[in-house]
């Protein structure tokens, strides 16, 4: 594991589990497209001396709170809460985290150890879902680093995020609102990070 006080760029690769990807209530095939693109992304942070990749796994309790509002996905400790086999060859020496939210600045550790990484200048969000965990995620970390007074620029590369397609959800509309929304909060969108993906 890197020292997190010498980190200066961080990937933050969230939801990319079976529960999304493959099978279940919220999964969609067709995130898998962003796979290639940002395999080649976490490839290049994990070669990257002052950089770290973090995996963000939605693992929820049975019966927890955000069941009120979406169906039952992803319970810790089953299938669909593993991250993508994929992937899964990259979590180690990564930092993971496991949700119980759409917000992953609320997983245990995570901002204890964002804390720690007092060298931090750049945050790259990627995965799923962009209008929900993604948005959920890069819009709160905004925020509190204006909060803390830290200079940290967040980016979402638009080739390694996706969302899911159902009859109440159209997969293009919510990805365009996503993206006006996090343009409109600060966050810097780019079509794919130049020269790495």
């Amino acid at each position: 594991m890197k020292n997190l006080e010498e980190i200066k760029e961080l990937l933050v690769v969230v939801d990319m589990v079976n529960g999304f990807c493959k099978k279940g209530a919220l999964a969609d095939k067709h995130i898998m497209h962003i796979v290639p693109e940002l395999e080649r992304l976490i490839q290049y942070y994990k070669n990257m001396q002052d950089a770290q990749v973090a995996f963000i796994r939605d693992a929820h309790k049975k019966g927890c709170a955000e069941f009120n509002k979406f169906p039952e996905h992803c319970l810790e400790g089953t299938w669909e809460s593993e991250i993508i086999d994929e992937f899964k060859h990259y979590v180690e020496g990564s930092l993971v985290y496991k949700k119980n939210s759409r917000s992953a600045l609320f997983a245990p550790n995570f901002m204890n150890d964002l804390n720690k990484m007092k060298e931090l200048r750049r945050v790259i969000v990627a995965g799923c879902c962009t209008d929900l965990c993604d948005t959920d995620l890069a819009i709160p970390m905004v925020n509190y680093f204006d909060e803390m007074d830290r200079d940290v620029e967040i980016i979402v590369p638009k080739n390694v995020v996706e969302t899911y397609d159902a009859p109440w959800h159209n997969r293009e509309e919510y990805q365009n609102y996503a993206f006006k929304l996090m343009e409109q909060e600060g966050i810097k969108l780019v079509k794919s990070l130049g020269g790495i993906s």
